[in-house]
């Protein structure tokens, strides 16, 4: 691995899982092969719900943008990753990593958001058959992905909100693959952390919330 000097850049160091170059080759590889498997059949699913005209009812519907925003948080990490472990160098700049943060985490709320409408669509279904025709009306799914998609941005932009005011004064090493909040917390000075730690428990809250909810509607 190419090591800079990662204290006088603006930039971090991503450790990934070896500094043996040869097995990060290896881990680019498997990573390779994963991220082609979970694209395609992501595409999959995209395709097919979208052209046959008898998969279009609200569940199908919502597993499409859930597919979307599957293959989203897949290719905001992994290419960066097998990229950086190809060329031997696992140097991110500052605002590489920032928008990294800041997709990663707006894709990885909106599939909480996603499962959570549709263990309600379910619940419906089951629970309100009589109803749920007007209940899951297409317009009303139209406006709930809608909220989904504008909602995902709300966690992401608190995050790189308060990272923006973190001093960083110990090593810029990040001991993961991808720029991970709870690393960047090891690397601030003081009490700075303190901030976006009340943001994720606010998040943390917010999703044990939707989990409570989709476990509810399925039981």
């Amino acid at each position: 691995m190419i090591v800079k000097n990662i204290t006088s850049v603006s930039g971090f160091l991503l450790m990934g899982f070896s500094d043996n170059h040869e097995l990060q080759i290896l881990h680019a590889l498997l990573f390779l092969v994963t991220y082609l498997f979970g694209s395609a059949g992501n595409f999959i699913i995209i395709n097919i719900t979208t052209l046959d005209p008898q998969l279009q009812s609200p569940m199908y519907y919502f597993l499409k943008h859930l597919s979307i925003l599957d293959l989203s948080s897949l290719s905001v990490t992994i290419p960066q990753y097998i990229e950086s472990s190809l060329a031997g160098s696992g140097y991110i700049s500052y605002g590489q990593c920032m928008l990294q943060i800041f997709f990663f985490s707006a894709f990885t709320w909106g599939e909480l958001a996603i499962l959570t409408v549709m263990s309600y669509d379910r619940y419906v279904a089951v629970c309100l058959p009589l109803h749920y025709e007007v209940i899951m009306s297409p317009r009303k799914c139209r406006w709930v992905v809608t909220i989904v998609w504008l909602s995902s941005g709300v966690p992401g932009t608190l995050y790189i909100a308060t990272i923006f005011s973190i001093r960083f004064c110990k090593a810029k090493k990040i001991h993961q693959f991808f720029c991970d909040v709870p690393q960047l917390l090891k690397l601030s000075c003081s009490n700075d952390y303190l901030v976006i730690m009340a943001v994720a428990d606010f998040l943390a809250a917010t999703g044990f919330a939707c989990f409570i909810g989709i476990v509810i509607s399925y039981v």
